[in-house]
């Protein structure tokens, strides 16, 4: 069992910046991939951002936020960060952490085995 909780969500300008973190707790050294996802009222979830837990940081980046948010990992922490610069209110959405087991590919939006409860992010313009 892998346990996710997200922190750092808020109401911020057009413009601003929120950091969210995931902290991992449980069986940690199972854990291939985290990636950062979002769902926003009305549609799909959809994937942000995603990273390899340990070894070579590999990244990915949809193309909506590149450029403008940046993942990155403490292991020491066991947490993964999404630094979320330049936002938009398009990008109001309740945002996920997700922790995959498997070794599948950064921009595959399946194959996540736990999720932790989102946190909200409100950007106003």
């Amino acid at each position: 069992q892998v346990q996710l909780v997200e922190s750092g969500g808020g109401l911020v300008q057009a413009g601003g910046s929120l950091r969210l973190s995931c902290a991992a707790s449980g069986r940690t050294f199972n854990v291939y991939t985290m990636g950062w996802f979002r769902q926003a009222p009305g549609k799909e979830r959809e994937i942000v951002a995603a990273a390899r837990w340990s070894g070579l940081f590999n990244t990915y980046y949809t193309d909506f936020v590149k450029g403008r948010f940046t993942i990155s990992r403490d292991n020491a922490k066991n947490t993964v960060y999404l630094q979320m610069n330049s936002l938009k209110p398009e990008d109001t959405a309740v945002y996920f952490c997700a922790a995959a087991l498997r070794l599948t590919p950064l921009s595959a939006t399946s194959g996540y085995d736990y999720w932790g409860q989102g946190t909200q992010v409100t950007v106003s313009s």
